[in-house]
């Protein structure tokens, strides 16, 4: 999650963060349909998509996109489906993106 967070936004806490061309919000850039899904799957999660701009909020909705579609896959098809949807793994969209986030964890060790 530390490095997905410094990817889409540089590791930032500011809680008016769009991006996408305005279809994202929040520090960790959910779209609707990521916070959609990961509501559906955990419903103690509540609230509404606008709470994706507080990031305590954007890692519930992080954790339960992963159970939902990340468990049991690397990190490294974890990091392209948070780019890329739940088959993001399978894009080849979504190499350079793993790139970034690698970068990322490789420089936190």
């Amino acid at each position: 999650m530390y490095a997905i967070h410094q990817v889409e936004s540089s590791g930032s806490t500011k809680d008016n963060i769009v991006g996408d061309k305005g279809k994202a919000i929040g520090p960790l850039q959910i779209h609707y349909s990521c916070w959609f899904d990961a509501t559906e799957y955990d419903k103690s999660i509540g609230g509404e998509y606008k709470d994706c701009f507080k990031l305590s909020y954007s890692k519930k909705i992080f954790l339960a996109y992963m159970q939902r579609y990340g468990k049991g896959k690397t990190i490294e098809q974890q990091a392209r489906i948070w780019n890329g949807g739940p088959k993001g793994y399978k894009k080849s969209s979504t190499i350079k993106y793993w790139g970034k986030t690698k970068g990322y964890l490789e420089w936190k060790r």
